[in-house]
């Protein structure tokens, strides 16, 4: 499968969880082979971590927040040109293929 949305897009939570639903927020991680992304301040988990001390270092205990991963398909790329969420389509050129806005018709890729 060819993904259509790297690291660093900015894209729109379409379905999930209410209190994520609509947020935007930046891509940190794609993960193609689990068809997931990772979204910057998206689906935050928390997790109680318990003091660790490996290779001379100690973690400190507490709560730990992060961000989970996010099925690839309730995400949508948010157009930088016209600022909509937007399905993408991929031209493909002599040597190079670029992603382009299925609303406006412009290149994503510069």
């Amino acid at each position: 499968m060819d993904v259509k949305i790297k690291k660093g897009d900015t894209v729109e939570v379409i379905s999930g969880r209410a209190d994520d639903k609509g947020k935007r927020g930046e891509i940190i991680k794609v993960v193609p082979a689990e068809k997931t992304v990772v979204v910057q301040g998206i689906n935050m988990r928390t997790k109680h971590q318990r003091q660790v001390q490996s290779q001379g270092r100690t973690v400190k205990p507490g709560k730990v927040r992060y961000e989970a991963p996010v099925d690839i398909s309730n995400v949508m790329l948010v157009c930088p040109k016209c600022g909509k969420p937007a399905r993408v389509s991929l031209l493909r050129t002599d040597d190079k293929t670029r992603r382009v806005c299925k609303n406006c018709n412009e290149q994503i890729d510069e």
